[in-house]
């Protein structure tokens, strides 16, 4: 799979992206991430890439040109017009779901902003998908495109030494991940739960789906609305289709 940040900040993106396990992926190259350059491709001999948005207002906007330019660079590279994400406030939730459903990729660009915005008409002409990693505003993309290519890489087969991990973690089915213990059995007087050295594997599988649902009953009610629970786990953990 191959990533491509178009930024104004390459360095921000390649410092964090190329260490610990995404790093080690791209090593081994079952992947690869690329942060290109917009100021690279302005035609402005101070490498301006921004100016006063029409109508007024404060601030600066990103201007089109740069950005098409960069974009056609990774197109023409590749051969076809790859999926394009813009991070955005204004754009859908980034989920696990959209995290899976983007893995299945083969090539993906990341648009980051910067300022005030990016000028409409490159967004209108590149873009395929606006998300959004939370409902606040960052002083830029790279930020949140580095959360969207971390969470979007476990998916990727190979990235992950366990490929179980994957399925076992936080969100799958919409159930929030079960505790989990390590040595030693005490420590600060708080022990390990007896069924997790129990060695009986189908109590323990029993033990932390049920630490499951009430973890997320707990912190995340709002995920047990799709939570894929049997008839039986409903009833016992007093769990509704339609909750208030």
């Amino acid at each position: 799979m191959h990533f491509y940040i178009l930024t104004l900040f390459p360095e921000m993106v390649t410092n964090a992206l190329h260490t610990s396990i995404i790093g080690k992926a791209a090593e081994k190259g079952i992947l690869s991430i690329e942060a290109v350059n917009i100021r690279d491709f302005t035609k402005d001999r101070h490498q301006k890439t921004d100016d006063y948005p029409y109508g007024g207002g404060a601030g600066m906007v990103m201007q089109a040109q740069p950005i098409y330019d960069a974009y056609l660079s990774v197109a023409d590279r590749i051969g076809k017009r790859p999926r394009t994400v813009y991070l955005t406030p204004q754009g859908s939730t980034f989920t696990q779901p959209a995290a899976k459903e983007l893995a299945q990729e083969t090539d993906l660009v990341f648009l980051c902003g910067h300022y005030e915005g990016v000028d409409e008409r490159v967004l209108e002409e590149i873009v395929t998908d606006y998300m959004s990693i939370g409902d606040y505003v960052l002083t830029g993309g790279e930020l949140a495109a580095m959360v969207v290519v971390d969470a979007v890489s476990r998916m990727v087969p190979g990235v992950l030494a366990n490929e179980a991990s994957a399925a076992m973690e936080s969100f799958e089915g919409n159930l929030l991940e079960y505790p989990q213990y390590s040595r030693p059995a005490e420590w600060l007087g708080k022990k390990v739960p007896d069924v997790l050295l129990s060695g009986d594997h189908k109590k323990v599988e029993l033990w932390r789906r049920e630490q499951s649902i009430l973890r997320t009953k707990r912190f995340r009610p709002d995920l047990l609305k799709k939570a894929e629970l049997t008839i039986k786990e409903k009833a016992v953990y007093k769990v509704h289709d339609k909750m208030g």
